[in-house]
């Protein structure tokens, strides 16, 4: 059987990128420290997916087939957190009239969704 170990994501700047999803999602580099061009994030208690950050020069998709929901009880606060910490809010063109999810790029431009799990 298998399961997913890591989602992986392309980062111009991996430091950056890392700095920003170990605030964002509570996670901590898996080996202790951040390279410049490779590095594992992992939940501190050690359940879940972990996110590795690849060194990548590929410009990021507006519309990505693949990208990271991210499920909140409560999306305007977490939305708001994420924006505070270098997310900013995408003028996503496919929104339907009443979406359950908010779309933010990290600070490398890769879309994820707020899913809003309380509707």
């Amino acid at each position: 059987m298998l399961n997913i170990g890591t989602i992986v994501l392309g980062a111009a700047d991996v430091r950056r990128a890392a700095d920003f999803w170990c605030r964002a999602l509570g996670y901590v580099p898996r080996d202790g420290e951040v390279e410049d061009d490779w590095t594992v994030l992992v939940p501190v208690d050690g359940r879940g997916p972990g996110l590795s950050l690849g060194l990548s020069e590929t410009p990021v998709q507006e519309h990505p087939r693949v990208h990271l929901d991210l499920y909140a009880a409560d999306q305007s606060a977490e939305v708001d957190r994420l924006v505070s910490l270098g997310a900013e809010r995408v003028d996503w063109d496919l929104y339907s009239d009443d979406p359950d999810f908010v779309v933010l790029a990290d600070t490398e431009g890769n879309r994820f969704c707020v899913v809003d799990t309380s509707r």
